[in-house]
């Protein structure tokens, strides 16, 4: 039993909580039926997608619990009761949503529906939560590569659930049975794995040769999804092969328990090796006392609340970089199958284009933080510098995208995307280090909020605007690149902002970042 009680098993657990929960990404294959049972318009139903998108980044709540619950190590709470809270909220939205497509139960009310999709979206906070700072906490020197695992399995859930999904239907079946498999399936693995997941304040040095091992595991799972993806829609594959597929990633997502159990049997016979056992890390731990480092930086170097972080000017930094980011990010992801048909691509070419997003976004969340993390530990480079350099990638990608060239669009999302999951590995890792790692869930959560804001302003106030002023008067639509190069254009100008208010950071937080690393050195 001492064995599964370890980091590497709560990491392996985390890893499959992170796989099984993006259903907020997977709502184009049920939206249709969702439309259609319940007689909603178009407008009617981008309404009640708001509440997905709305639920998905409110993680102040998901924040305080994970606080409350892990503040006392010895005490009855501990991650899994987040995991726990978002459960709950996960069967409960799908359940009803499912009841009421199926007809289960009388079509409620759009209020109500709205509901369900919002508890269905406000779950992943939860999830994300539990995973992403236990993970922090856990292996707090590679933090940008631990919370970069656990943010690149979460965008390759998306891809994941859908191969689940063409599994058991062949890719035909009745959209209504897709939101029933969400309420069950998932709901089985996450309560089943997330007893394991656990804050372990251990002190060791072998964190990078097995977190390494993780990654390989994830960079090769992304592999085979993104060469399963494009078989399928350009080749298609018979029900068998579609079967076997997903069997192969069961098995390729249960390989992070091999690295585990060599991690800790590596961890138990290190530690019998020592003279004297380390009985209080504290004092590794915390972060160094401003008496040690006088001339600090423009950083507090103590755990700060949600208030606290607030009033700094670093917060509103890394919130207003976000804002342009994020949201630039979200609304090239909201729009880029209107764009692929403006561009009179193939059904195919906007199939594969929609499915290989999550790839890149799964390369951005991953690679940002382990790419982060070396050049910390060798070169120290501190972290923005990479906030600085992806939100310049995103600047270049959203410049592609309005030109309208030949294959622009595939050139374009590959740089927009893994340049948007970038920040969603650097912003946890820096919010943690700047911030401390104690109310790391709430102060993270509160900045990501800036992305939703930025995409709404983004998608309604310019693409939209800009849209309309160009389109048909009679159906509404518009064809070639005249219809987003302006959009674009002002978005590649938002993230080039983004990336100067992140040079601002970078400036402020230089000479704490070198601490860091000198007393990450003293270990």
């Amino acid at each position: 039993m001492e064995r599964v009680n370890t980091k590497w098993v709560a990491a392996a657990a985390s890893i499959w909580i992170q796989s099984f929960s993006g259903a907020t990404y997977t709502f184009a294959i049920y939206s249709s039926i969702l439309k259609s049972s319940q007689s909603y318009d178009q407008s009617t139903l981008d309404f009640v997608s708001v509440f997905k998108d709305i639920g998905g980044t409110l993680g102040i709540f998901s924040g305080y619990l994970y606080t409350a619950m892990t503040s006392k190590p010895h005490g009855r709470g501990g991650p899994w009761v987040v995991v726990f809270a978002g459960l709950v909220q996960w069967f409960l939205g799908f359940f009803f949503m499912w009841a009421s497509v199926v007809g289960l139960i009388a079509p409620p009310p759009v209020a109500l529906m709205c509901l369900f999709v919002f508890l269905s979206g406000h779950s992943l906070p939860f999830f994300n939560t539990a995973s992403v700072v236990t993970a922090a906490r856990n292996f707090p020197d590679y933090g940008g590569t631990a919370v970069g695992i656990m943010q690149g399995f979460l965008g390759l859930s998306g891809a994941i659930l859908i191969q689940l999904y063409h599994a058991l239907s062949g890719g035909e079946g009745n959209p209504a049975t897709f939101i029933l498999l969400l309420a069950i399936v998932p709901t089985l693995v996450i309560f089943f794995t997330m007893p394991f997941v656990r804050v372990y304040e251990s002190v060791t040095t072998s964190n990078k040769k097995h977190l390494d091992g993780l990654s390989v595991i994830s960079l090769i799972i992304a592999a085979y999804l993104m060469v399963i993806i494009m078989v399928q829609n350009v080749l298609g594959l018979p029900r068998s092969m579609q079967i076997f597929s997903f069997v192969l990633v069961i098995v390729l997502l249960a390989s992070p328990i091999l690295v585990a159990v060599r991690a800790s049997r590596e961890e138990k016979q290190s530690l019998s090796t020592l003279d004297y056992p380390v009985l209080d890390t504290s004092a590794l731990l915390d972060f160094p006392s401003p008496d040690i480092f006088p001339d600090g930086d423009l950083v507090v170097t103590e755990d700060s609340n949600i208030l606290e972080a607030m009033s700094t000017v670093n917060f509103w930094l890394l919130f207003l970089a976000m804002l342009c980011g994020m949201g630039s990010g979200f609304a090239t992801i909201n729009n880029i199958r209107q764009i692929g048909e403006s561009l009179r691509y193939s059904t195919v070419q906007l199939n594969s284009l929609v499915s290989l997003w999550s790839i890149w976004n799964f390369l951005g969340r991953f690679g940002a933080g382990y790419i982060s993390d070396t050049f910390l530990h060798k070169r120290t480079w501190p972290r923005p510098v990479f906030m600085v350099i992806t939100l310049g990638i995103m600047a270049i990608g959203h410049i592609v995208v309005a030109s309208g060239l030949v294959g622009s669009l595939y050139v374009g999302s590959v740089l927009i995307g893994m340049a948007y999951g970038s920040q969603w590995s650097l912003m946890p890792t820096i919010t943690s280090e700047i911030f401390g790692i104690r109310h790391m869930g709430t102060i993270y959560f509160t900045i990501s909020i800036a992305g939703p804001i930025g995409s709404y302003l983004l998608s309604v106030k310019v693409i939209g605007y800009f849209y309309d002023k160009v389109a048909s008067e009679v159906d509404n639509s518009c064809f070639g690149s005249k219809c987003f190069r302006t959009s674009f254009m002002i978005m590649a100008s938002v993230a080039l902002f983004g990336s100067l208010v992140a040079s601002v950071l970078l400036f402020r937080t230089n000479k704490f970042y070198k601490m860091l690393v000198a007393k990450r050195s003293l270990k």
